[in-house]
């Protein structure tokens, strides 16, 4: 049976890669969205009658609904929901700029929850549909100078981990992606210079940030190709998923971390239970 995916943010790094595996399937219908027609130019190598291209900011309502429309009016429906769109942002969290940081929210978070609230309609119609949040390694671990982006990815988790719960009795699947760094270009967004002396053994990390595109580990490639194999090949889609080493380490670190504490309180914590 032909599938319809539509992602999110498909003009670079992880949505681009996978628009293109997604574009390459048979059997696979493709709903690439960016803020700008010309970022979509490259799917112009795929057949049109299986791509559509759909210019889309998640933080406007009104082209996110006209987009889902249009997505179902061309395909029917939509089977699998990729929230890749996002920002990222640099800076201690004293220093960082207040106008930035509300944006970069508007985009991870509530412009996730924008597109899922539109096309969880259709999935319900369906009673079935598989949506995959791209939350971050640092939406369960944090690292200095990337608080404020993590803090929006701990959002997306605590957002999938209810949104879970509710519509899985209606057969509707959803797994968080928790990446490492990738070689793509989130992390070359705005940063926050290190200007407080105390903080001055950070500056390295913001003022070093776009070298993330070229240094980091993970391969963008290989990402969109196990997103793609996890969401199509698995009845049941794994809840959270880890992608490199750090995500794998640093998660296992920060989740033996927190039970250390949970069961070094346990007694005092329990015993306001009266």
């Amino acid at each position: 049976m032909t599938k319809t995916w539509m992602i999110t943010g498909t003009s670079s790094g992880f949505g681009k890669e996978l628009a293109q595996v997604v574009a390459k399937q048979a059997d696979t219908n493709l709903v690439a969205t960016a803020r700008k027609e010309a970022d979509l130019a490259y799917l112009d190598a795929f057949d049109a009658t299986r791509v559509a291209k759909v210019i889309m900011d998640v933080t406007n309502e009104e082209q996110v609904q006209a987009g889902v429309t249009a997505a179902k009016d061309k395909f029917g429906g939509i089977d699998v929901l990729v929230n890749n769109a996002g920002l990222g942002y640099f800076g201690t969290i004293e220093e960082s700029n207040e106008e930035d940081v509300r944006q970069m929210f508007e985009v991870n978070v509530f412009g996730l929850g924008n597109v899922t609230k539109s096309v969880l309609p259709i999935m319900r119609a369906q009673k079935q549909g598989v949506i995959v949040n791209i939350s971050s390694a640092l939406g369960v671990t944090s690292l200095p100078t990337l608080g404020w982006y993590s803090a929006t990815k701990f959002a997306v988790e605590g957002y999938s981990n209810a949104l879970r719960q509710e519509v899985a009795p209606l057969g509707i699947q959803v797994m968080n992606v928790e990446p490492s760094g990738a070689r793509t270009k989130w992390n070359a967004g705005k940063t926050a210079p290190v200007e407080i002396s105390d903080y001055s053994k950070f500056a390295g990390m913001v003022n070093g940030a776009s070298n993330g595109v070229t240094q980091a580990p993970g391969s963008p490639e290989l990402i969109a190709q196990t997103i793609f194999d996890m969401a199509t090949d698995n009845k049941t889609v794994p809840d959270h998923l880890p992608l490199g080493t750090f995500a794998t380490d640093g998660m296992k670190q920060e989740l033996t971390n927190i039970l250390k504490d949970v069961d070094k309180y346990h007694d005092i914590s329990v015993g306001i239970d009266k």
